[in-house]
């Protein structure tokens, strides 16, 4: 069930407001969510809009091209991002949600005994999620910055 949330950086310069399915939270384990505590919660680009902090993002790409891994240049807080394996879509933090107990959150990295990297596997093989020819990070990034405000 989709509900409307509203979150942000830890010193409140990005701001943004999403439709989240709190049913799909997951949790990466690559070194810099680990790191950062992130926990990961997909988001269709039309449920998400940045509502403050356009210049004070900075962003990441590892080496890719694809993924676009946003920061907030003043706290460093990891908010959202536009995923590798979905450059059409949307990821955030549902730790920088609003009204939501990060420590309660209970994550897991198994989807029906599966590992995050396997179940992945297996709906791309099905036929699951494939990103529009020529569609990266980049290009989801500056749509979501083009409409936001100043």
């Amino acid at each position: 069930m989709l509900e409307q949330r509203e979150g942000g950086c830890h010193c409140g310069r990005v701001r943004f407001r999403a439709r989240v399915d709190l049913d799909l939270l997951s949790q990466c384990n690559c070194t810099v969510c680990t790191k950062k505590g992130i926990l990961h919660l997909p988001v269709v680009l039309e449920n998400f809009e940045l509502l403050r902090g356009k210049n004070s993002l900075t962003t990441y790409t590892f080496g890719t091209g694809v993924a676009q891994h946003t920061f907030c240049s003043h706290c460093g807080m990891h908010a959202f991002y536009v995923p590798r394996s979905q450059p059409d879509g949307i990821t955030v933090n549902a730790r920088c949600l609003d009204d939501i107990d990060g420590p309660s959150l209970k994550p897991t990295r198994f989807f029906d005994g599966r590992h995050w990297e396997e179940a992945q596997r297996k709906r791309i093989a099905e036929g699951g999620h494939i990103a529009a020819a020529g569609l990266n990070g980049a290009v989801t990034l500056k749509r979501i910055l083009d409409r936001a405000p100043e």
